[in-house]
């Protein structure tokens, strides 16, 4: 066998997994019982499992969480009201499929950006995109982009991602444009996204943070 063309072509398919797992087991006495079936079934899954750790990583360097979190370092023994039950639930992604939100609601130190990166980064496990925002930054970001001409794309990024996290929501009352991006972010997502909101401001106080009754009522029906 000519080994080094044949590696060197699979590294030009990009099969950069297989080409590993070949020569890996050309340099082992340990896969000379094993089926030419079976020894490249072994490469398939190689190169598969890595086409994917690498999907993973790029969905997790798209979404930009906050914090490295994932719900089994979640603690419990804290009385913070958590439903270990109600979370293993949510670490089914199912509410994601079925498009429903999320509200977490706490005051300063109860863990709300932790569980919300850590329902993000499950959901990145799970093949889904998400992006994540801090509330001001949010706004922040959408100004800059309206000024230089990428405010349509980013809304559009935002409206397509399959869940969207808003952190540290309600920290001050928004400005006219603010209220009108999110409800144009909440009425995109609508039935067709998830979307997570992470908030110390409990949800009857909503309308005095967005400002404008008629909005806040178009926003909360969302």
């Amino acid at each position: 066998m000519l080994l080094q063309p044949t590696l060197e072509k699979l590294k030009n398919l990009k099969f950069y997994g297989m080409a590993r797992a070949l020569e890996e087991q050309l340099s082992s006495s340990d896969f000379d019982t094993f089926s030419f079936t079976e020894r490249l079934g072994l490469l398939i899954d190689r190169e598969h499992g890595e086409r994917e750790n690498r999907r993973l990583a790029s969905r997790l360097r798209a979404a930009k969480l906050r914090q490295q979190a994932c719900l089994e370092d979640i603690d419990y023994q804290s009385p913070r009201g958590l439903d270990k039950s109600q979370i293993k639930q949510l670490g089914t992604c199912q509410w994601i499929r079925d498009h429903l939100n999320i509200l977490i609601s706490g005051p300063t130190g109860a863990g709300k950006s932790f569980i919300a990166c850590a329902l993000g980064h499950r959901a990145c496990l799970d093949g889904f995109k998400v992006l994540y925002f801090r509330g001001p930054r949010l706004f922040g970001d959408l100004a800059v982009a309206r000024g230089d001409g990428r405010y349509n794309r980013l809304m559009n990024t935002i409206a397509k991602t399959d869940l969207l996290i808003i952190d540290d929501w309600g920290l001050s009352t928004l400005t006219d444009q603010e209220r009108r991006d999110f409800l144009e972010i909440a009425e995109d997502r609508h039935g067709l996204r998830s979307t997570i909101v992470a908030a110390q401001l409990p949800v009857e106080h909503w309308h005095e943070a967005i400002g404008n009754p008629t909005l806040a009522d178009a926003i909360l029906l969302c």
